[in-house]
């Protein structure tokens, strides 16, 4: 049986971060459904594995189920379990999710793709705390906590008809959004140093040796489109490919398709017009556009860094006192 202190580490200390954490904290005693949603690649799994360790059925099974990964009569038959000949190749009962989560937890990955029929289903397991194995006639009582998770617009899909109204009113009774990784800027080189530390030992390395400031700059300016998973496998991938484990990472493997030799997606691309780049508009104040440039970017870095000024430094690759000075320099408020 898995315990809290064996499920997958969390990290972050963003404000945003830390904010859900707490929401977390204050649903995971309830026995009532919740929705986890957010990105693909933020970690929901980790949530939704977090309000059950948090809950007082931790000590009873979880159960994970991947809704995407299953076909509708192949969903029935794990969620609810099948008596011996239900149907062909049935040559035993089948023990469903919903039975072996008694007590505990149900997390239903993906549950925007469970067809309506199913949906019904599930809703009134929620509803009346029964199920009925396929091709049984039994009606068994169950006590399970669902979660689900998501990275779909379901109100957007119960408005089209294509989820069930009914169903999303029972499991949202309260939602968990995870922040993107983009809005956790704090989080960016804690999460890599544990990625890296992780591969590292992984590879038999006696220590990681670090990032370099410009990898570092890199990875805090990146906006991570995949989330903490993109960037645990672009510092994995980092690490390995590393031809010194002495010195620290000085190239970024962002895109493991990366290559010169990278074919054309269509020839036809090559023929595309290539619009002419704009000339800008003279007479100019020269002196006065680099200002304004330089102005806006540390007025920038300093709102995606929440006015942390270090990070907002190495956002845009300075050292903290040369930031420190453009602040002076431009008379630039250093806090909200």
């Amino acid at each position: 049986m898995p315990t809290p202190t064996q499920s997958q580490q969390i990290i972050g200390e963003a404000p945003v971060f830390l904010e859900m954490l707490e929401h977390v904290s204050r649903a995971a005693p309830l026995s009532k459904p919740v929705l986890v949603v957010g990105e693909r690649g933020t970690g929901k799994e980790l949530i939704a594995s977090r309000l059950h360790f948090l809950s007082d059925r931790w000590e009873q099974n979880v159960v994970k189920v991947n809704c995407a990964a299953l076909t509708e009569s192949i969903l029935e038959s794990e969620l609810f379990g099948h008596e011996a000949g239900a149907f062909t190749g049935a040559a035993k009962t089948h023990i469903g999710h919903f039975e072996r989560a008694d007590g505990g937890t149900l997390i239903l990955d993906e549950v925007a793709t469970i067809s309506l029929r199913m949906q019904e289903k599930i809703l009134r397991t929620i509803e009346y705390g029964e199920v009925q194995r396929v091709g049984g006639s039994k009606t068994l009582t169950v006590d399970v906590r669902i979660v689900g998770s998501t990275n779909a617009d379901l109100q957007r899909l119960a408005a089209d008809g294509s989820f069930r109204k009914d169903l999303l009113d029972r499991l949202a009774f309260d939602v968990v959004t995870v922040p993107p990784l983009r809005e956790r800027v704090e989080d960016i080189m804690p999460l890599a140093h544990a990625f890296a530390i992780n591969m590292a030992s992984e590879l038999k390395w006696s220590y990681f040796p670090g990032f370099s400031p410009r990898i570092s700059s890199a990875l805090l300016r990146n906006r991570w489109p995949g989330n903490v998973r993109e960037l645990k496998n672009s510092i994995e991938r980092s690490v390995y490919r590393s031809a010194d484990q002495d010195k620290p990472i000085t190239k970024l493997a962002l895109d493991p398709f990366d290559t010169p030799f990278r074919v054309d997606e269509s020839a036809s691309a090559k023929s595309k017009p290539v619009m002419p780049r704009r000339a800008p508009l003279l007479p100019a104040d020269l002196k006065q556009r680099l200002v304004d440039t330089e102005v806006n970017l540390l007025n920038a870095a300093l709102e995606k860094a929440r006015f942390n000024q270090r990070l907002a430094a190495d956002l845009l690759g300075l050292s903290y006192h040369q930031f420190r000075g453009k602040l002076r320099k431009f008379s630039i408020r250093s806090k909200p």
